[in-house]
C-alpha cells in the first residue's frame, strides 16, 4: 500500500508542466497574459481556473498559426494538466500535434508527445503512454537532444517502475543519467536521484535508497527547479517512507514533521501536503501517538476528497481501517476497508485491491480463506502482467537502442534508397510518355487512315453514281438527237412539201395541207418537249449526293416499319460543299437512324437538311422513349456523331428526356459565297 505514496509523488513532481518564458505581440496580449495566470492561481477554485484557461484558448486560437501559437498552446496544456483535467488536456496536446506535424514542427511535435505520454499515464494506459515516450525519444535521437532525450527516458522509467519493473526502470534511469553526465541539469539529477531512491527502497536496498534520496536534495537549485515544486519536501516524505519500512517511525515521523514545514505546501501541492500528513499520522499510530488520530487522517482524506485523487483517497480509507481494527471498531474498519476494496476495483488499481483484501481477511479472519484465494489468484495475475509488460517494454528498449546505434547508416541508406526510388520514378516517367505518345500518334494515323478511307468509300459511290447516271445521260442525249436531228428533219421536209401544195390544189386541198401544217406542228413541239426534259432531268441529277441520301432513306423505308419523313433544302449548292463534310453528313444521317431503329422505339424518324446563312444545317428527331443526356454515359454511337461534327468544324446539340424523344442539331459553318449565289439566284 505504501509503494502508491511515491509513485503519486514522484509523477507530480517529475512531470508537472513548467512555465514557459515567451510573449506574444497582439492585441491580446494583455487579456491573454491576464487569462493565463489567472488559471495558474492555486488560490482559485478549479471550475474558476478552467474557465479562464478556456477564455485564453479562445485568444491564442484567434493567433496566427505559428510557432508562437503553439507555445501558447502548450501553456494552456500546462494548466489543464495541474488543474487534472484530462480531458481537456488531451484534446488541446492533440491539437498542437495537428499544427505541429503540418508546419514539420519536431521540436513541438515532440514535446507533444511527452505531453500525450504523460496523458495516459495518467489514464493507467501504460501501451500507450509507452509508445508516445518512445516517439519523442527517436525525435530527440534523431537532433541530439540530449537533455529532452534524459527527460523521456525517465519518464519511461517511471512508467517501467508502476508497472513493477524495477530492474528495467533502473536501467532506463542510469541511461538518461549518462546522456547528461557532465552536465549542470539539476533538474533531471533531482529526477532520476529520487526515482533511484524509490527505486531501491522496492527492491529493499533501504541505505542506497537513503543515499539516493540525500543525492536529490543535494541536487536541488532553486535557479532551475521552481520552488513551487516542493522538491525538498517531496524528498523529505520518500525518505520518511524508507525508514517506515525500516519499522523506524520515530525517524519517519521527523522526516514527516520536517516536509510539512516547508512553505507555501499546502497551497502549492496540496496532494504532497496530504500524502505527509497521512504518512505522518501513520506513523503516529505506529508510535502511539494518537491523541490527533484520527483527525490527521480525517484532514488528509478530505483533502484527497476535494481533489477528487481517487488512489489517495483509497490509501486513507485503509489506514483509517487499520487504525479503527486496532481500536477493536470492527463495524468502522469493514466500512472503510470495502470501501477501498469497491473503489480499488473500480478504478482497477490492483495493487490497492490486494492490500483492501488482505487487511478485511484480518479484520474478518472467519472469511480469511475466501480473501486469501482471491488476493493469491489477483496477485498471481498482477505479476504475470507485469513480467509480460516488463517484456515488453524491455522489446521496445531494445528496439530504441538499435535506432540509436544505426541511426547514421539508416540516413545513408535512406538517402541511397530516395536517389534510386528517383532515378528509376523517372525512367518510367520516361517510357509512361513515350507509350503515351506512341498511343497518341497510333490513334491520330488511324484517324488519318479512317478519314481517307470515308473519303475513298464517298469518292467510290459517287464514281459510281457518275457512272450510271452518265450512261443514263448518254443514252438520253442520243434520244434527244435522234428525235431532234432525225425525226423533226423529216417533219420539217414534210411541212415544206406542204407549203407547196398552196399553189397547186384547189379550196378542198388547201383546207386538207393546212390540217396536216397543224398537225405537224404539234408533233415538232411534243419533240421539242420530250427533248427540254430530257435534257432538264439531267440537269437534276447532277447532283449526287442527294441521290445517295434518297438512296440511303428508300433502304429505310424499305427495310423498317418506322414512318420517314425527310426534307432537303433545294437551295443547298451542294457542288459547292466539300466531300469531307458530305461524307460526315451521310455517316451522321446513318448513325442517328440507326440509333433510332435501334434503341428509340420510335414511330417517326425526321430528316432535314436546312441552308441558313452561313451554316449548312442539319436537323434528326424522333418520339421515340428518349434518355436523361445528364445521367446517361453516351454511346459510341453519339460519340461518333460527336467527332464528325468537329471534325467538319461545326457544333452539334442534343437534346433529349424520358418519354420525350431525341432531337439532334448539326451546325456546320459553310462558305459565304454559298449563300451568296442562293441570294443571287
Amino acid at each position: 500500500m505504501k509503494k502508491y505514496y511515491l509513485i503519486l509523488l514522484i509523477f507530480f513532481a517529475g512531470c508537472t508542466k513548467q512555465k514557459d518564458g515567451t510573449h506574444i505581440s497582439s492585441q491580446s496580449k494583455d487579456s491573454l497574459d491576464l487569462y493565463l495566470s489567472l488559471a495558474n492561481e492555486y488560490k482559485l477554485p478549479v471550475q474558476i481556473k478552467q474557465k479562464y484557461n478556456r477564455k485564453a484558448l479562445e485568444v491564442i486560437m484567434g493567433q496566427p498559426d505559428d510557432s508562437l501559437k503553439r507555445v501558447y498552446l502548450f501553456k494552456v496544456a500546462n494548466r489543464y494538466f495541474n488543474m487534472r483535467d484530462w480531458n481537456e488536456y488531451n484534446k488541446t496536446v492533440k491539437i498542437i500535434l495537428e499544427k505541429a506535424q503540418k508546419a514539420n514542427d519536431s521540436v513541438s511535435m515532440s514535446k507533444a508527445y511527452i505531453y500525450l505520454g504523460d496523458y495516459y499515464t495518467s489514464q493507467t494506459s501504460s501501451d500507450s503512454a509507452f509508445a508516445y515516450y518512445y516517439k519523442a525519444e527517436k525525435l530527440y535521437l534523431a537532433t541530439d537532444d540530449f537533455y529532452n532525450l534524459a527527460k523521456t527516458r525517465l519518464s519511461k522509467a517511471l512508467l517501467q517502475f508502476n508497472e513493477g519493473d524495477f530492474y528495467g526502470s533502473e536501467k532506463a534511469v542510469f541511461n538518461a543519467l549518462r546522456v547528461i553526465k557532465g552536465k549542470k541539469n539539476n533538474d533531471v539529477l533531482y529526477e532520476a536521484y529520487n526515482l533511484l531512491g524509490i527505486l531501491y527502497n522496492e527492491l529493499g536496498e533501504y541505505d542506497k535508497a537513503i543515499e539516493f534520496h540525500n543525492k536529490a536534495i543535494a541536487s536541488i537549485d532553486d535557479k532551475i527547479i521552481p520552488v513551487e515544486f516542493q522538491s525538498k519536501a517531496t524528498s523529505l516524505n520518500n525518505i520518511g517512507f524508507v525508514y517506515q519500512n525500516l519499522n523506524d517511525y520515530k525517524k519517519a515521523n521527523f522526516y514527516f514533521k520536517e516536509g510539512l514545514k516547508e512553505k507555501n505546501l499546502f497551497n502549492q501541492k496540496p496532494e504532497l501536503y496530504a500524502i505527509l500528513l497521512d504518512n505522518l499520522a501513520y506513523s503516529e499510530f505506529k508510535l502511539n501517538q494518537d491523541h490527533e488520530l484520527p483527525n490527521l487522517f480525517y484532514k488528509a482524506l478530505r483533502i484527497r476528497d476535494s481533489l477528487q485523487l481517487t488512489a489517495g483517497i483509497t490509501a486513507s480509507k485503509m489506514h483509517l481501517s487499520e487504525y479503527f481494527a486496532s481500536r477493536k471498531d470492527t463495524a468502522r474498519a469493514l466500512h472503510y476497508s470495502n470501501q477501498a476494496l469497491t473503489v480499488s476495483k473500480r478504478t482497477k488499481n490492483f495493487r490497492n485491491v490486494l492490500v483492501a483484501l488482505k487487511q478485511l481477511s484480518l479484520i474478518q479472519p472467519e472469511k480469511a480463506s475466501k480473501f486469501s484465494e482471491d488476493y493469491i489468484r489477483i496477485n498471481d495475475s498482477l505479476q504475470k502482467a507485469e513480467r509480460k509488460m516488463g517484456d515488453k517494454f524491455t522489446r521496445i528498449e531494445y528496439e530504441t537502442n538499435e535506432i540509436k546505434n544505426e541511426n547514421s547508416s539508416l540516413e545513408i541508406q535512406n538517402r541511397t534508397l530516395v536517389y534510386v526510388f528517383s532515378i528509376f520514378s523517372l525512367i518510367g516517367l520516361f517510357f509512361y510518355i513515350y507509350k503515351i505518345q506512341k498511343a497518341k500518334n497510333r490513334e491520330l494515323l488511324f484517324r488519318q487512315q479512317q478519314q481517307i478511307a470515308n473519303e475513298d468509300i464517298y469518292n467510290l459511290m459517287i464514281s459510281q453514281q457518275n457512272a450510271i447516271e452518265t450512261m443514263r445521260i448518254k443514252e438520253k442525249k442520243k434520244v434527244a438527237q435522234e428525235l431532234h436531228d432525225g425525226v423533226l428533219g423529216r417533219m420539217f421536209g414534210v411541212r415544206i412539201s406542204l407549203d407547196s401544195l398552196d399553189k397547186l390544189d384547189e379550196d378542198a386541198a388547201a383546207e386538207k395541207r393546212k390540217k396536216y401544217l397543224l398537225e405537224l406542228k404539234e408533233i415538232e413541239q411534243d419533240i421539242r418537249e420530250i427533248s427540254h426534259d430530257l435534257n432538264k432531268e439531267k440537269s437534276g441529277l447532277i447532283n449526287n449526293f442527294v441521290a445517295i441520301l434518297e438512296k440511303l432513306f428508300q433502304n429505310q423505308v424499305n427495310t423498317f416499319s418506322t414512318k420517314l419523313i425527310y426534307n432537303i433544302d433545294s437551295n443547298i449548292k451542294w457542288d459547292l460543299v466539300g466531300n469531307v463534310i458530305k461524307i460526315n453528313l451521310y455517316r451522321i444521317v446513318q448513325e442517328a437512324l440507326q440509333n433510332g431503329n435501334k434503341y428509340a422505339q420510335a414511330q417517326t424518324i425526321t430528316v432535314e437538311f436546312k441552308n441558313e446563312i452561313n451554316f449548312l444545317v442539319l436537323l434528326i428527331s424522333d418520339d421515340g422513349i428518349g434518355f436523361n443526356i445528364h445521367k446517361t454515359k453516351k454511346g459510341i454511337g453519339l460519340q461518333n456523331i460527336i467527332y464528325r461534327t468537329a471534325e467538319c468544324n461545326g457544333n452539334v446539340e442534343i437534346h433529349s428526356a424520358k418519354g420525350e424523344g431525341t432531337s439532334i442539331i448539326v451546325k456546320i459553318p459553310i462558305d459565304q459565297k454559298i449563300n451568296t449565289i442562293h441570294n443571287e439566284s
